[in-house]
């Protein structure tokens, strides 16, 4: 019992870490590309719809699962996508929790026969729920591990809280081998405090993404080509700075990619990822293995991506081919 008591309170001593505004994120990020970047959002030949799973540390009970579903479409006729999507983070058993409806607006141009540029929009209302009554502080365990129902620590005058925020990006890709981005989240940077504090606002948050896409001929005729694509994110929010490094080995149907994520003051993970794509349907799955401190305590993570590509209509004159980038 004294185990499990001291789980929560781990989980109680990260929490104030996301309420200084740290956004979650997703180990295969261009699984969910209109988070990544706005002008993303349309980046289909039709449309998508898509959902994704994360569970990490799950050796900790319900220490944070997050959920999302989009659907976004392209608009050829115009050079134009939209996109809507509703995601829930729910942390320490429900003790925290957000959810987030967001919508965006992409425009593609094509600058010359080889280089394409989106430019997009995005605006979100997001709601962030403390459950007071569900949070164990130290001075409510005791020495045999039993708790108490009470605590000095000072509860907050309102347990819910909501805000409206926009975010902008960019993208390119030349060629089909090469691509990139910009992205810049929470521009307005919203207060998200359950406090009367206004200095507890969420910190703007910086992606740099980009990449290339190398296809390598069989050797043998009708043997499938296999195409090998580095890439990187950098993401900056507030005194937070991570790094994405990794390679993807597309094998068609089947795609494979192995990522190191570091925080700059510690090594965060090891990201293995397996992917298939059979027609207009993927499916992949990636696995978080720890090289913190946390280790083999928080038993890394799991994340699951599930994407289906649809025609609503079919435009046969396409002004503005989609931005190159990789499924997962």
């Amino acid at each position: 019992m004294i185990f499990n008591k001291g789980q929560v309170l781990l989980i109680v001593m990260f929490i104030p870490l996301f309420l200084m505004g740290q956004d979650h994120s997703f180990s295969q990020f261009y699984a969910s590309p209109m988070y990544l970047n706005p002008s993303m959002a349309g980046n289909t030949a039709c449309a998508r719809l898509a959902l994704n799973y994360r569970n990490q540390w799950p050796t900790i009970p319900q220490a944070y699962n997050t959920y999302q579903l989009t659907y976004d479409q392209s608009l050829p006729a115009i050079s134009s996508g939209y996109g809507v999507s509703v995601y829930t983070d729910q942390q320490a058993d429900n003790a925290f929790s957000i959810t987030s409806l967001s919508g965006a607006y992409s425009y593609q141009v094509q600058l010359s026969q080889k280089m394409v540029m989106s430019a997009g929009l995005q605006a979100s209302y997001t709601q962030n729920r403390l459950d007071w009554n569900n949070l164990v502080f130290a001075d409510q365990i005791a020495l045999d591990g039993s708790v108490s129902n009470s605590t000095l620590e000072t509860p907050p005058e309102n347990n819910d809280v909501a805000y409206v925020d926009f975010s902008t990006g960019l993208t390119f890709d030349w060629d089909g081998k090469y691509y990139g981005g910009l992205a810049v989240h929470h521009m307005n940077e919203p207060v998200n405090s359950f406090y009367a504090d206004e200095n507890a606002f969420l910190p703007m948050k910086i992606s740099v993404h980009g990449g290339m896409a190398f296809e390598i001929e069989p050797a043998i005729h009708n043997k499938k080509t296999t195409t090998i694509s580095p890439n990187l994110l950098y993401q900056q929010q507030g005194k937070f700075h991570q790094l994405n490094l990794g390679l993807y080995v597309h094998i068609r149907p089947f795609v494979f990619g192995t990522w190191f994520r570091h925080n700059f003051e510690n090594p965060d993970a090891a990201i293995v990822l397996l992917g298939l794509q059979h027609n207009d349907l993927k499916i992949g799955y990636s696995y978080d293995y720890s090289l913190s401190d946390l280790g083999s305590f928080s038993g890394g993570a799991h994340e699951v991506s599930l994407s289906w590509n649809f025609c609503i209509y079919v435009e046969k004159n396409r002004k503005v081919r989609a931005i190159k980038c990789p499924e997962f």
